[in-house]
């Protein structure tokens, strides 16, 4: 995984996604999950293209039931941007990087923040 994305846990969830200070966007996913491993690269890549505009994370929903319960995830891959803990947008499926980076984009923009992708 790259250095980039956050790795996840139901004991990390607070400090690295509730207090956060901008948007979150966090992948749920699990091993067995063959889109959860398609969009992978992708999220991966969306974490270091966005670094120092929005947190990448990952949060694995065998190992972390709580977080996972707690938002209602009933089908992975989910992509959830949140803001101050609170889920301001959602994808659901193997989705191109494009429309996650659409959404990213718009959340940014909607806060005045620079959106343009590198």
């Amino acid at each position: 995984m790259s250095k980039d994305v956050v790795v996840l846990t139901d004991a990390n969830w607070k400090a690295e996604v509730s207090e956060a200070a901008g948007p979150v966007l966090v992948d749920f996913w699990a091993e067995w999950c063959a889109p959860c491993r398609m969009i992978g690269p992708a999220v991966e890549a969306l974490a270091a293209t966005y670094k120092g505009r929005v947190k990448v994370g990952k949060l694995n929903v065998d190992d972390n039931p709580e977080v996972s319960q707690a938002f209602g995830i009933r089908s992975i891959p989910t992509l959830l941007v949140l803001r101050e803990g609170k889920v301001v947008e959602q994808l659901v499926g193997a989705v191109p990087q494009a429309q996650i980076a659409a959404m990213l984009d718009a959340q940014l923009e909607s806060v005045g923040v620079e959106a343009r992708r590198a």
